[in-house]
Protein backbone atom coordinates (compact mmCIF):
# COMPACT_ATOMS: atom_id res chain seq x y z
CA UNK A 1 0.00 0.00 0.00
CA UNK A 2 1.14 3.51 -0.97
CA UNK A 3 2.31 6.06 2.03
CA UNK A 4 2.21 9.60 1.47
CA UNK A 5 4.79 12.53 2.84
CA UNK A 6 3.38 15.51 3.95
CA UNK A 7 6.28 17.67 5.03
CA UNK A 8 4.48 21.44 4.98
CA UNK A 9 2.81 22.49 7.96
CA UNK A 10 -0.43 22.53 7.83
CA UNK A 11 -1.62 23.80 10.68
CA UNK A 12 -3.02 21.31 14.11
CA UNK A 13 -6.12 22.76 14.21
CA UNK A 14 -9.31 21.19 13.20
CA UNK A 15 -11.62 24.63 12.91
CA UNK A 16 -10.46 24.82 8.70
CA UNK A 17 -12.72 22.12 8.56
CA UNK A 18 -16.05 23.67 8.39
CA UNK A 19 -15.00 25.20 5.26
CA UNK A 20 -15.67 21.54 3.65
CA UNK A 21 -18.80 20.42 5.83
CA UNK A 22 -21.81 19.26 3.88
CA UNK A 23 -23.66 21.59 5.91
CA UNK A 24 -24.75 19.82 8.59
CA UNK A 25 -26.91 22.04 10.43
CA UNK A 26 -28.07 23.86 7.31
CA UNK A 27 -30.49 20.97 6.06
CA UNK A 28 -32.32 20.66 2.90
CA UNK A 29 -35.31 21.85 2.20
CA UNK A 30 -38.00 20.43 3.73
CA UNK A 31 -40.80 18.16 1.89
CA UNK A 32 -44.40 20.02 1.75
CA UNK A 33 -46.70 18.78 4.24
CA UNK A 34 -46.31 15.84 6.52
CA UNK A 35 -45.46 12.91 4.40
CA UNK A 36 -47.61 9.83 5.06
CA UNK A 37 -46.16 6.56 6.81
CA UNK A 38 -48.42 4.43 4.13
CA UNK A 39 -46.64 1.74 2.44
CA UNK A 40 -44.78 0.59 5.29
CA UNK A 41 -44.78 -3.38 5.73
CA UNK A 42 -45.92 -5.26 8.74
CA UNK A 43 -43.74 -4.90 11.78
CA UNK A 44 -42.05 -1.98 10.96
CA UNK A 45 -43.47 1.21 12.71
CA UNK A 46 -43.00 4.15 10.64
CA UNK A 47 -43.91 7.85 12.52
CA UNK A 48 -44.20 11.43 10.71
CA UNK A 49 -43.88 14.43 13.19
CA UNK A 50 -45.25 17.42 11.99
CA UNK A 51 -44.24 20.91 12.68
CA UNK A 52 -41.14 21.59 10.37
CA UNK A 53 -40.38 24.53 8.71
CA UNK A 54 -39.30 24.17 4.72
CA UNK A 55 -36.20 26.17 4.31
CA UNK A 56 -34.83 27.60 0.71
CA UNK A 57 -31.50 25.22 -0.25
CA UNK A 58 -28.54 26.47 -2.20
CA UNK A 59 -28.71 27.35 -4.99
CA UNK A 60 -27.97 24.92 -8.11
CA UNK A 61 -24.22 25.15 -9.49
CA UNK A 62 -23.95 25.94 -13.11
CA UNK A 63 -22.68 23.31 -15.51
CA UNK A 64 -23.83 20.19 -17.45
CA UNK A 65 -25.67 17.61 -15.82
CA UNK A 66 -22.84 14.82 -14.97
CA UNK A 67 -23.90 12.10 -17.06
CA UNK A 68 -22.38 8.40 -16.48
CA UNK A 69 -22.00 6.59 -19.73
CA UNK A 70 -22.16 2.45 -19.38
CA UNK A 71 -21.02 0.39 -22.24
CA UNK A 72 -21.38 -3.29 -23.73
CA UNK A 73 -24.29 -5.78 -23.20
CA UNK A 74 -26.94 -5.19 -21.29
CA UNK A 75 -25.94 -1.60 -20.26
CA UNK A 76 -27.96 1.42 -20.49
CA UNK A 77 -27.00 4.58 -19.76
CA UNK A 78 -28.30 4.97 -16.55
CA UNK A 79 -30.80 7.89 -16.92
CA UNK A 80 -34.42 7.92 -16.63
CA UNK A 81 -37.89 10.04 -16.88
CA UNK A 82 -38.60 9.55 -13.17
CA UNK A 83 -40.97 6.79 -14.66
CA UNK A 84 -38.81 3.94 -14.14
CA UNK A 85 -37.95 3.10 -17.62
CA UNK A 86 -35.20 3.62 -19.97
CA UNK A 87 -32.29 3.61 -16.44
CA UNK A 88 -30.29 0.52 -15.83
CA UNK A 89 -32.39 -0.15 -12.96
CA UNK A 90 -35.87 0.71 -14.10
CA UNK A 91 -36.89 -3.03 -13.70
CA UNK A 92 -36.24 -2.67 -9.74
CA UNK A 93 -38.42 0.56 -9.87
CA UNK A 94 -41.67 -0.86 -11.64
CA UNK A 95 -42.43 -2.23 -8.29
CA UNK A 96 -41.86 0.90 -6.60
CA UNK A 97 -44.11 3.37 -8.06
CA UNK A 98 -44.24 6.97 -6.43
CA UNK A 99 -40.77 6.76 -5.03
CA UNK A 100 -37.74 8.76 -7.18
CA UNK A 101 -36.05 6.85 -9.81
CA UNK A 102 -32.13 6.43 -9.12
CA UNK A 103 -31.91 8.67 -12.49
CA UNK A 104 -34.49 11.14 -11.74
CA UNK A 105 -34.63 14.60 -12.13
CA UNK A 106 -34.20 14.89 -7.68
CA UNK A 107 -30.97 13.02 -8.57
CA UNK A 108 -29.83 15.34 -11.38
CA UNK A 109 -30.69 18.21 -9.02
CA UNK A 110 -28.88 17.39 -6.18
CA UNK A 111 -26.00 16.54 -8.47
CA UNK A 112 -25.89 20.12 -9.83
CA UNK A 113 -25.82 21.16 -6.32
CA UNK A 114 -22.53 19.09 -5.24
CA UNK A 115 -21.34 21.29 -8.09
CA UNK A 116 -18.47 19.93 -11.37
CA UNK A 117 -14.63 20.33 -10.53
CA UNK A 118 -11.94 18.85 -12.44
CA UNK A 119 -12.51 15.25 -13.89
CA UNK A 120 -10.11 12.76 -12.47
CA UNK A 121 -10.33 9.63 -14.40
CA UNK A 122 -9.32 6.39 -13.22
CA UNK A 123 -9.70 3.10 -14.45
CA UNK A 124 -10.16 -0.70 -13.01
CA UNK A 125 -10.81 -4.10 -14.24
CA UNK A 126 -12.00 -6.99 -12.38
CA UNK A 127 -10.06 -10.24 -13.16
CA UNK A 128 -9.08 -13.49 -12.53
CA UNK A 129 -5.94 -13.29 -10.63
CA UNK A 130 -3.19 -15.55 -9.19
CA UNK A 131 -2.23 -13.47 -5.96
CA UNK A 132 1.02 -14.45 -3.36
CA UNK A 133 -0.39 -13.21 -0.09
CA UNK A 134 3.58 -13.51 1.11
CA UNK A 135 3.90 -16.82 1.06
CA UNK A 136 0.09 -18.61 0.32
CA UNK A 137 -1.07 -18.39 -3.61
CA UNK A 138 -4.40 -18.27 -3.70
CA UNK A 139 -6.21 -18.18 -7.75
CA UNK A 140 -9.28 -15.69 -6.97
CA UNK A 141 -10.71 -12.37 -8.36
CA UNK A 142 -9.14 -8.86 -7.94
CA UNK A 143 -9.31 -5.26 -9.41
CA UNK A 144 -5.95 -5.13 -11.72
CA UNK A 145 -4.60 -8.69 -10.10
CA UNK A 146 -3.65 -6.64 -7.12
CA UNK A 147 -4.73 -6.82 -3.58
CA UNK A 148 -5.87 -4.27 -2.50
CA UNK A 149 -6.43 -3.03 -5.35
CA UNK A 150 -4.72 0.29 -6.53
CA UNK A 151 -5.42 3.22 -4.23
CA UNK A 152 -7.02 6.06 -6.05
CA UNK A 153 -6.84 9.38 -4.66
CA UNK A 154 -8.49 12.54 -5.38
CA UNK A 155 -9.55 16.11 -3.83
CA UNK A 156 -12.48 17.37 -2.51
CA UNK A 157 -14.43 19.02 -5.27
CA UNK A 158 -13.38 16.85 -7.99
CA UNK A 159 -15.69 15.11 -10.60
CA UNK A 160 -14.51 10.85 -10.06
CA UNK A 161 -14.90 9.48 -13.16
CA UNK A 162 -13.87 5.70 -13.08
CA UNK A 163 -14.04 3.30 -16.39
CA UNK A 164 -14.73 -0.39 -14.63
CA UNK A 165 -14.10 -3.39 -16.85
CA UNK A 166 -15.83 -7.04 -15.90
CA UNK A 167 -13.06 -9.56 -17.28
CA UNK A 168 -14.96 -12.41 -14.64
CA UNK A 169 -16.92 -14.74 -15.56
CA UNK A 170 -19.99 -13.47 -13.19
CA UNK A 171 -21.41 -10.06 -13.70
CA UNK A 172 -20.66 -7.59 -11.06
CA UNK A 173 -20.97 -3.79 -9.98
CA UNK A 174 -18.63 -1.81 -8.00
CA UNK A 175 -19.74 0.74 -4.51
CA UNK A 176 -18.05 3.37 -3.74
CA UNK A 177 -18.49 2.80 0.20
CA UNK A 178 -19.09 6.08 2.43
CA UNK A 179 -19.48 8.45 -0.27
CA UNK A 180 -22.81 10.55 -0.81
CA UNK A 181 -23.17 10.27 -3.99
CA UNK A 182 -25.58 10.39 -6.80
CA UNK A 183 -27.83 7.86 -6.89
CA UNK A 184 -27.32 5.74 -9.86
CA UNK A 185 -23.65 5.62 -9.71
CA UNK A 186 -24.23 3.38 -6.60
CA UNK A 187 -23.48 0.19 -7.94
CA UNK A 188 -26.46 -1.62 -6.54
CA UNK A 189 -27.09 -4.49 -9.14
CA UNK A 190 -31.14 -4.72 -9.97
CA UNK A 191 -31.84 -1.50 -8.08
CA UNK A 192 -29.35 1.55 -9.00
CA UNK A 193 -27.85 0.31 -12.54
CA UNK A 194 -28.02 -2.99 -14.58
CA UNK A 195 -25.27 -5.28 -13.53
CA UNK A 196 -21.70 -5.51 -15.77
CA UNK A 197 -21.78 -8.33 -17.38
CA UNK A 198 -18.45 -10.41 -18.05
CA UNK A 199 -16.88 -8.50 -21.22
CA UNK A 200 -18.30 -5.61 -20.50
CA UNK A 201 -17.43 -2.13 -18.88
CA UNK A 202 -19.17 0.55 -17.26
CA UNK A 203 -18.07 4.19 -16.39
CA UNK A 204 -19.24 5.55 -12.93
CA UNK A 205 -18.98 9.65 -12.53
CA UNK A 206 -20.09 11.50 -9.67
CA UNK A 207 -19.17 14.85 -7.58
CA UNK A 208 -17.33 13.99 -4.49
CA UNK A 209 -17.78 16.83 -2.18
CA UNK A 210 -16.50 15.94 1.25
CA UNK A 211 -12.81 14.87 2.23
CA UNK A 212 -12.20 11.65 3.73
CA UNK A 213 -11.59 7.47 3.81
CA UNK A 214 -13.34 5.35 1.38
CA UNK A 215 -13.35 2.75 -0.55
CA UNK A 216 -14.89 1.33 -3.26
CA UNK A 217 -15.84 -2.64 -3.68
CA UNK A 218 -18.00 -5.06 -5.31
CA UNK A 219 -22.00 -5.14 -4.35
CA UNK A 220 -22.54 -8.44 -5.95
CA UNK A 221 -23.69 -11.48 -4.50
CA UNK A 222 -20.03 -12.85 -2.27
CA UNK A 223 -17.65 -10.87 -4.13
CA UNK A 224 -16.84 -8.96 -2.18
CA UNK A 225 -15.08 -11.97 0.07
CA UNK A 226 -12.96 -12.30 -2.55
CA UNK A 227 -10.12 -9.65 -3.57
CA UNK A 228 -12.25 -7.00 -4.98
CA UNK A 229 -12.10 -4.21 -2.90
CA UNK A 230 -9.70 -0.62 -3.19
CA UNK A 231 -8.88 2.41 -0.97
CA UNK A 232 -10.52 5.38 -2.86
CA UNK A 233 -8.97 8.74 -0.30
CA UNK A 234 -10.84 12.11 -0.95
CA UNK A 235 -8.10 14.71 0.57
CA UNK A 236 -9.27 18.10 1.65
CA UNK A 237 -7.54 21.00 -0.21
CA UNK A 238 -7.47 22.83 3.19
CA UNK A 239 -5.97 19.87 5.51
CA UNK A 240 -6.04 21.26 9.22
CA UNK A 241 -3.66 18.11 10.26
CA UNK A 242 -0.02 18.24 10.02
CA UNK A 243 1.38 15.03 9.52
CA UNK A 244 5.01 13.67 8.05
CA UNK A 245 3.84 10.71 7.01
CA UNK A 246 0.35 8.81 5.69
CA UNK A 247 -0.18 5.21 6.26
CA UNK A 248 -3.06 3.65 4.58
CA UNK A 249 -3.77 0.16 6.32
CA UNK A 250 -6.52 -2.09 4.83
CA UNK A 251 -7.50 -5.14 7.01
CA UNK A 252 -9.35 -8.23 5.37
CA UNK A 253 -10.14 -12.19 6.53
CA UNK A 254 -9.23 -14.48 3.92
CA UNK A 255 -10.50 -18.06 2.59
CA UNK A 256 -11.09 -18.18 -1.11
CA UNK A 257 -8.89 -20.13 -3.02
CA UNK A 258 -7.63 -22.21 0.03
CA UNK A 259 -7.82 -25.64 -0.19
CA UNK A 260 -10.25 -24.99 -2.82
CA UNK A 261 -12.37 -22.99 -0.59
CA UNK A 262 -14.85 -20.07 -1.87
CA UNK A 263 -16.89 -17.94 -0.41
CA UNK A 264 -19.94 -19.43 -2.28
CA UNK A 265 -19.24 -22.78 -0.80
CA UNK A 266 -19.34 -21.33 2.61
CA UNK A 267 -22.32 -19.49 2.42
CA UNK A 268 -23.74 -22.87 1.03
CA UNK A 269 -22.76 -24.41 4.24
CA UNK A 270 -23.65 -22.19 6.36
CA UNK A 271 -27.20 -21.60 4.98
CA UNK A 272 -27.52 -25.28 4.56
CA UNK A 273 -27.58 -24.75 0.38
CA UNK A 274 -30.50 -21.85 0.33
CA UNK A 275 -30.08 -19.30 -2.26
CA UNK A 276 -28.64 -16.05 -1.26
CA UNK A 277 -30.97 -12.60 -1.53
CA UNK A 278 -32.43 -12.34 -4.69
CA UNK A 279 -31.16 -8.33 -6.21
CA UNK A 280 -33.97 -9.07 -9.10
CA UNK A 281 -31.08 -9.60 -11.95
CA UNK A 282 -28.69 -13.15 -10.69
CA UNK A 283 -26.68 -11.52 -9.06
CA UNK A 284 -27.06 -12.72 -6.04
CA UNK A 285 -28.82 -15.83 -5.33
CA UNK A 286 -29.04 -18.96 -7.75
CA UNK A 287 -26.66 -17.63 -10.09
CA UNK A 288 -23.57 -17.46 -7.62
CA UNK A 289 -23.71 -21.12 -6.57
CA UNK A 290 -20.37 -22.95 -5.76
CA UNK A 291 -19.60 -23.83 -8.96
CA UNK A 292 -19.06 -20.38 -9.68
CA UNK A 293 -16.27 -19.66 -7.55
CA UNK A 294 -12.73 -19.08 -8.84
CA UNK A 295 -11.76 -22.77 -7.38
CA UNK A 296 -14.47 -24.00 -9.92
CA UNK A 297 -16.55 -26.80 -8.07
CA UNK A 298 -14.70 -27.66 -5.26
CA UNK A 299 -15.77 -26.93 -1.99
CA UNK A 300 -12.94 -27.26 0.61
CA UNK A 301 -13.29 -28.05 3.93
CA UNK A 302 -15.88 -27.12 6.77
CA UNK A 303 -15.29 -23.19 7.47
CA UNK A 304 -17.99 -23.33 10.21
CA UNK A 305 -16.44 -21.29 13.33
CA UNK A 306 -17.22 -22.82 16.47
CA UNK A 307 -16.59 -22.39 19.95
CA UNK A 308 -15.76 -18.51 20.08
CA UNK A 309 -16.63 -15.42 21.93
CA UNK A 310 -15.86 -12.06 21.75
CA UNK A 311 -16.23 -10.23 25.41
CA UNK A 312 -16.53 -6.82 23.83
CA UNK A 313 -19.41 -8.23 21.08
CA UNK A 314 -20.60 -10.08 23.67
CA UNK A 315 -21.54 -12.54 21.09
CA UNK A 316 -19.57 -14.83 19.01
CA UNK A 317 -16.95 -13.39 16.16
CA UNK A 318 -18.54 -14.59 13.41
CA UNK A 319 -19.64 -17.67 11.76
CA UNK A 320 -16.59 -18.65 10.14
CA UNK A 321 -13.28 -19.59 10.43
CA UNK A 322 -10.76 -17.83 8.06
CA UNK A 323 -7.22 -19.69 7.49
CA UNK A 324 -5.81 -15.92 6.52
CA UNK A 325 -6.00 -12.67 8.26
CA UNK A 326 -4.73 -10.06 6.13
CA UNK A 327 -2.79 -6.12 6.15
CA UNK A 328 -2.69 -5.03 3.61
CA UNK A 329 -2.49 -8.10 1.12
CA UNK A 330 -0.37 -9.79 3.19
CA UNK A 331 0.06 -12.76 5.94
CA UNK A 332 1.69 -11.96 9.49
CA UNK A 333 4.82 -14.27 7.99
CA UNK A 334 5.83 -11.69 5.81
CA UNK A 335 3.76 -8.54 6.70
CA UNK A 336 4.03 -5.01 5.12
CA UNK A 337 6.28 -2.61 6.47
CA UNK A 338 6.09 1.02 6.92
CA UNK A 339 9.63 2.83 7.28
CA UNK A 340 9.48 6.53 9.20
CA UNK A 341 12.11 8.35 11.14
CA UNK A 342 11.91 8.72 14.97
CA UNK A 343 9.72 11.59 15.77
CA UNK A 344 7.12 11.65 12.76
CA UNK A 345 4.06 12.28 12.94
CA UNK A 346 2.39 9.67 11.13
CA UNK A 347 -1.31 9.27 9.90
CA UNK A 348 -2.83 5.40 9.70
CA UNK A 349 -5.91 5.33 7.85
CA UNK A 350 -7.36 2.30 9.13
CA UNK A 351 -10.11 0.68 6.51
CA UNK A 352 -11.78 -2.76 7.75
CA UNK A 353 -12.70 -4.48 4.09
CA UNK A 354 -13.29 -7.78 5.71
CA UNK A 355 -16.74 -9.80 4.86
CA UNK A 356 -17.04 -11.18 8.41
CA UNK A 357 -14.59 -10.02 10.72
CA UNK A 358 -14.47 -7.18 13.16
CA UNK A 359 -10.39 -5.99 14.37
CA UNK A 360 -9.01 -5.32 17.06
CA UNK A 361 -6.30 -2.84 16.15
CA UNK A 362 -3.37 -1.44 18.11
CA UNK A 363 0.03 -0.24 17.52
CA UNK A 364 2.77 -1.41 20.03
CA UNK A 365 4.43 1.13 22.07
CA UNK A 366 2.57 3.85 20.71
CA UNK A 367 -0.76 5.89 21.79
CA UNK A 368 -3.06 6.86 18.92
CA UNK A 369 -5.29 9.92 18.83
CA UNK A 370 -8.58 9.10 17.03
CA UNK A 371 -9.45 12.33 14.71
CA UNK A 372 -11.75 10.65 11.90
CA UNK A 373 -14.46 7.89 11.82
CA UNK A 374 -16.06 6.73 8.61
CA UNK A 375 -14.18 9.94 6.98
CA UNK A 376 -15.80 12.42 9.05
CA UNK A 377 -13.48 14.29 11.69
CA UNK A 378 -14.31 13.90 15.41
CA UNK A 379 -12.70 15.71 18.28
CA UNK A 380 -9.31 14.31 18.95
CA UNK A 381 -9.42 11.62 21.21
CA UNK A 382 -6.64 9.36 23.13
CA UNK A 383 -6.86 5.65 22.39
CA UNK A 384 -4.67 2.91 23.08
CA UNK A 385 -6.58 0.90 20.40
CA UNK A 386 -9.65 0.48 18.44
CA UNK A 387 -12.42 -1.80 17.67
CA UNK A 388 -13.40 -1.84 13.76
CA UNK A 389 -16.77 -3.55 12.48
CA UNK A 390 -16.67 -4.92 8.79
CA UNK A 391 -16.57 -1.39 6.41
CA UNK A 392 -15.78 0.70 9.27
CA UNK A 393 -12.96 3.51 8.51
CA UNK A 394 -11.02 5.43 11.40
CA UNK A 395 -8.17 7.86 10.93
CA UNK A 396 -5.63 8.37 13.82
CA UNK A 397 -2.23 9.76 14.53
CA UNK A 398 0.68 8.72 16.40
CA UNK A 399 4.30 10.10 16.77
CA UNK A 400 6.60 7.32 15.97
CA UNK A 401 9.32 5.70 18.82
CA UNK A 402 12.63 4.84 17.66
CA UNK A 403 12.84 1.37 17.16
CA UNK A 404 10.61 -1.87 14.73
CA UNK A 405 6.79 -2.27 16.22
CA UNK A 406 3.64 -4.31 15.62
CA UNK A 407 0.61 -3.24 14.17
CA UNK A 408 -1.64 -5.87 15.37
CA UNK A 409 -5.57 -6.80 14.05
CA UNK A 410 -6.57 -9.48 16.16
CA UNK A 411 -9.60 -11.08 14.84
CA UNK A 412 -12.52 -10.31 17.54
CA UNK A 413 -13.73 -13.42 18.91
CA UNK A 414 -11.64 -15.77 16.46
CA UNK A 415 -8.51 -16.24 18.10
CA UNK A 416 -6.59 -14.85 15.23
CA UNK A 417 -4.60 -12.36 14.15
CA UNK A 418 -2.89 -9.89 10.84
CA UNK A 419 0.09 -7.70 11.29
CA UNK A 420 1.44 -4.95 9.68
CA UNK A 421 5.17 -3.70 10.85
CA UNK A 422 6.36 0.17 11.65
CA UNK A 423 9.86 0.58 11.43
CA UNK A 424 11.97 3.56 12.62
CA UNK A 425 15.30 2.16 13.40
CA UNK A 426 16.83 -0.75 13.87
CA UNK A 427 15.66 -4.26 15.70
CA UNK A 428 14.15 -7.33 14.97
CA UNK A 429 10.46 -7.71 13.66
CA UNK A 430 7.58 -8.73 15.48
CA UNK A 431 6.97 -12.16 15.01
CA UNK A 432 3.14 -13.27 13.74
CA UNK A 433 2.11 -13.73 17.61
CA UNK A 434 2.89 -10.67 18.31
CA UNK A 435 0.44 -8.88 21.41
CA UNK A 436 1.16 -5.55 22.30
CA UNK A 437 -0.33 -4.50 25.60
CA UNK A 438 -2.18 -1.70 23.86
CA UNK A 439 -4.71 -4.36 22.43
CA UNK A 440 -6.40 -4.87 26.29
CA UNK A 441 -5.86 -1.27 27.02
CA UNK A 442 -8.38 1.78 26.33
CA UNK A 443 -10.57 1.28 23.62
CA UNK A 444 -13.15 4.42 22.69
CA UNK A 445 -16.12 2.88 20.85
CA UNK A 446 -17.76 5.46 18.33
CA UNK A 447 -20.55 6.34 20.96
CA UNK A 448 -18.02 7.48 22.75
CA UNK A 449 -16.70 10.17 19.57
CA UNK A 450 -18.33 13.34 19.84
CA UNK A 451 -18.47 14.94 15.97
CA UNK A 452 -16.77 18.10 15.28
CA UNK A 453 -18.85 21.20 15.10
CA UNK A 454 -18.29 21.45 11.63
CA UNK A 455 -19.90 18.53 11.13
CA UNK A 456 -22.50 18.00 13.81
CA UNK A 457 -26.14 17.63 13.02
CA UNK A 458 -27.57 20.65 14.83
CA UNK A 459 -30.73 19.67 17.07
CA UNK A 460 -33.51 19.32 15.29
CA UNK A 461 -36.47 17.04 16.42
CA UNK A 462 -37.09 14.33 13.48
CA UNK A 463 -39.84 14.33 11.11
CA UNK A 464 -40.03 11.00 10.37
CA UNK A 465 -39.37 7.76 12.58
CA UNK A 466 -38.30 3.93 11.55
CA UNK A 467 -37.96 0.97 13.69
CA UNK A 468 -36.38 -1.85 12.55
CA UNK A 469 -36.34 -5.14 14.27
CA UNK A 470 -32.97 -7.39 13.15
CA UNK A 471 -34.10 -10.88 12.84
CA UNK A 472 -32.91 -14.52 12.44
CA UNK A 473 -30.50 -16.99 13.85
CA UNK A 474 -27.35 -19.32 13.20
CA UNK A 475 -28.92 -22.32 13.15
CA UNK A 476 -31.55 -21.31 10.51
CA UNK A 477 -28.93 -18.45 8.79
CA UNK A 478 -32.30 -16.69 8.29
CA UNK A 479 -31.11 -12.95 8.91
CA UNK A 480 -33.54 -10.36 7.79
CA UNK A 481 -35.13 -6.82 9.36
CA UNK A 482 -38.50 -7.81 10.82
CA UNK A 483 -38.28 -11.67 9.84
CA UNK A 484 -39.38 -10.50 6.59
CA UNK A 485 -35.84 -11.20 3.85
CA UNK A 486 -35.08 -8.33 1.50
CA UNK A 487 -37.41 -7.82 -1.48
CA UNK A 488 -37.66 -4.92 -4.04
CA UNK A 489 -40.72 -4.21 -3.68
CA UNK A 490 -40.41 -3.90 0.00
CA UNK A 491 -39.38 0.24 0.56
CA UNK A 492 -39.55 2.79 3.39
CA UNK A 493 -40.89 6.01 2.08
CA UNK A 494 -39.05 9.89 3.27
CA UNK A 495 -38.86 13.19 1.85
CA UNK A 496 -36.34 15.10 0.87
CA UNK A 497 -34.92 17.66 3.43
CA UNK A 498 -36.76 15.20 6.58
CA UNK A 499 -34.67 14.60 9.69
CA UNK A 500 -34.85 11.12 9.99
CA UNK A 501 -34.56 9.27 12.98
CA UNK A 502 -34.21 5.30 12.36
CA UNK A 503 -34.16 2.45 15.53
CA UNK A 504 -32.50 -0.50 15.17
CA UNK A 505 -33.81 -3.07 17.76
CA UNK A 506 -31.17 -6.14 17.51
CA UNK A 507 -33.33 -8.69 18.31
CA UNK A 508 -30.90 -11.53 18.03
CA UNK A 509 -28.12 -13.23 19.77
CA UNK A 510 -24.88 -12.11 17.07
CA UNK A 511 -23.61 -8.07 16.35
CA UNK A 512 -24.24 -6.37 12.68
CA UNK A 513 -21.97 -3.69 11.38
CA UNK A 514 -25.20 -1.67 9.84
CA UNK A 515 -24.68 0.50 6.91
CA UNK A 516 -26.66 3.38 4.93
CA UNK A 517 -26.00 4.14 1.46
CA UNK A 518 -26.05 7.06 0.10
CA UNK A 519 -25.74 9.26 3.44
CA UNK A 520 -23.87 9.95 6.64
CA UNK A 521 -26.20 9.29 9.96
CA UNK A 522 -25.23 10.85 13.43
CA UNK A 523 -25.80 8.36 16.44
CA UNK A 524 -27.82 9.41 18.25
CA UNK A 525 -29.34 8.74 21.79
CA UNK A 526 -26.14 9.78 24.02
CA UNK A 527 -28.11 13.65 25.03
CA UNK A 528 -26.91 15.20 21.93
CA UNK A 529 -25.89 14.23 17.94
CA UNK A 530 -23.17 12.04 18.11
CA UNK A 531 -19.86 11.06 15.45
CA UNK A 532 -20.66 10.91 12.18
CA UNK A 533 -20.98 7.55 10.00
CA UNK A 534 -22.40 5.71 7.60
CA UNK A 535 -21.55 1.75 9.82
CA UNK A 536 -21.94 1.25 12.81
CA UNK A 537 -22.16 -1.77 15.13
CA UNK A 538 -25.33 -2.89 17.21
CA UNK A 539 -24.57 -5.28 19.38
CA UNK A 540 -27.20 -8.50 20.56
CA UNK A 541 -30.33 -7.64 22.10
CA UNK A 542 -29.27 -3.42 22.04
CA UNK A 543 -30.28 -1.08 20.31
CA UNK A 544 -29.27 1.72 17.30
CA UNK A 545 -30.49 5.02 17.34
CA UNK A 546 -29.09 7.29 13.88
CA UNK A 547 -30.54 10.46 12.50
CA UNK A 548 -29.58 11.65 9.51
CA UNK A 549 -30.80 14.37 7.33
CA UNK A 550 -32.76 13.11 3.95
CA UNK A 551 -30.73 15.65 1.18
CA UNK A 552 -30.02 12.58 -1.27
CA UNK A 553 -32.66 11.81 -3.21
CA UNK A 554 -33.13 8.24 -4.43
CA UNK A 555 -33.25 4.89 -3.32
CA UNK A 556 -30.98 3.79 -1.01
CA UNK A 557 -30.25 0.43 0.43
CA UNK A 558 -29.76 -0.07 4.56
CA UNK A 559 -28.13 -3.51 5.37
CA UNK A 560 -25.48 -5.58 7.35
CA UNK A 561 -22.08 -5.61 6.18
CA UNK A 562 -21.71 -8.99 7.37
CA UNK A 563 -21.80 -10.00 3.79
CA UNK A 564 -23.35 -13.27 5.00
CA UNK A 565 -25.88 -11.69 6.80
CA UNK A 566 -26.90 -9.47 4.39
CA UNK A 567 -26.49 -12.20 1.36
CA UNK A 568 -29.07 -14.07 3.32
CA UNK A 569 -31.74 -10.97 3.40
CA UNK A 570 -30.10 -8.71 6.18
CA UNK A 571 -31.20 -5.77 3.74
CA UNK A 572 -33.68 -3.32 3.09
CA UNK A 573 -34.57 -0.32 0.87
CA UNK A 574 -35.22 3.38 1.83
CA UNK A 575 -36.77 5.32 -0.85
CA UNK A 576 -37.95 8.91 -1.13
CA UNK A 577 -40.96 9.93 -2.39
CA UNK A 578 -41.65 11.95 -5.77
Amino acid sequence: MHTHTRRTVLGASIAAVGAGALGACTGSPSGSGAPSASGSPAGTATRTVSGSQPRPGPPAAAGPADRGSGHGTGHDAGRGTGSGDGFAGGRAAKGLAGYVTPSGPEVEAAERERGYGPVRKFSLTATEALLDLGGPTVRTWAYDGMLPGHEMRITKGDTFQLTFANHLPQATTLHSHGIRLRCDMDGVPGLTQSSIRPGADFTYRFAVSHPGTYWVHSHSGMQLDRGLYAPLIVEDPREPLSYDKEWVVVLDDWVDGVDGSTPDAVFAELSHGRGMADMGEGTHGSGHGASGGAAGGATGPSRILHGARSRLLRSPGGHVAYPYYLVNGRVPEAPSVLRARPGDRIRLRIINAAAETAFRVALGGHEMTVTHTDGYPVRHTRTDALLLGMAERYDVLVTAKDGVFPLVALAEGKNAKALAVLRTGGGRRPGPGAHPSELDGRIVPASRLVPHDSVALCDRAPDRELRFRLTGDMKRFNWSFDRQPYSLERCHPVRQGERVRVTLVNGTDMWHPMHLHGHTFALAGIGSAGARKDTAVVLPHRKLVIDFNADNPGLWMLHCHNQYHSESGMMTLLGYRA
